[in-house]
């Protein structure tokens, strides 16, 4: 199971998280951020991995 949107592809990110050292960033960790993704069921009747942005569009839609 990827941890991917199915409907836009949204997948994972790699960010720096930066830390205050001595007054001064550091950018020093390097960390994978993933996508809010939720099960939903979509109107053909099929369940996937939807983000939260596509899950609030679809509602819309409606």
């Amino acid at each position: 199971m990827a941890k991917k949107c199915a409907i836009c592809k949204k997948g994972s990110i790699m960010v720096w998280k930066r830390r205050k050292l001595r007054g001064k960033y550091n950018p020093t960790v390097k960390k994978r951020k993933y996508p809010n993704l939720q099960w939903v069921r979509l109107p053909s009747g099929e369940r996937v991995l939807a983000c939260a942005k596509c899950i609030k569009a679809m509602a819309k839609r409606k």
